[in-house]
């Protein structure tokens, strides 16, 4: 059972961090490094990403500033962006490529919301896979038990979703840590996004 917990859990944990990355490519209002964490550079014939190829920062809350390590790399920088999907345009000045994240608009602000929401979904409904896979793992473990250990019979009948308050299911005690996890992340970028 232990063994079964675990392996649901670190699942679970790599859907948070899976959905945290996911939600911080949705632009918002602000400039983020993350914003362009999707764009790849061909630099010597192989795709790299521009992390790996220039430095990205923040000078200022809606201002990107990418410095290339190599500046003949500029203007292929500036086709990757331009061939993403991040609807950003850039400028730059020979040494320097700069961003200006443009505010949104409160129709953009909705449509980037349902996106947020979307991907939450998505990060819930494979959080309730792992859980359904835990379960299964423990009606086996539980099958082959014969009725070993506390309210091992239990299990094996009534379901785990109906064995409820007298012998609380840590396999949805785990998941209900991971879909409040996913509760805040949501709630931070949708906060985020109605920020001006």
């Amino acid at each position: 059972m232990q063994q079964v917990l675990q392996q649901a859990e670190s699942r679970m944990k790599k859907t948070i961090e899976v959905t945290a990355a996911k939600l911080s490519h949705v632009q918002t209002g602000r400039a983020t490094p993350a914003l362009l964490d999707q764009v790849s550079v061909t630099y010597y014939g192989t795709k790299s990403p521009l992390s790996q190829v220039g430095t990205i920062t923040t000078p200022e809350p809606r201002l990107l500033v990418i410095q290339p390590w190599d500046k003949t790399l500029i203007t292929e920088i500036e086709k990757a962006i331009a061939h993403s999907d991040l609807g950003l345009s850039t400028s730059n000045d020979g040494n320097v490529i700069r961003i200006l994240v443009p505010e949104l608009t409160t129709e953009r602000r909705t449509e980037l919301t349902k996106v947020v929401r979307k991907l939450a979904e998505e990060g819930k409904v494979a959080i309730r896979n792992i859980r359904r896979d835990a379960n299964d793992a423990v009606k086996k473990i539980d099958g082959g038990d014969s009725g070993g250990g506390s309210g091992g019979k239990s299990r094996g009948r009534g379901g785990d979703k109906k064995r409820g308050k007298a012998n609380a299911d840590p396999v949805q005690q785990l998941t209900d840590t991971y879909i409040n996890q996913i509760d805040a992340l949501t709630e931070a970028k949708e906060a985020e996004l109605l920020e001006t």
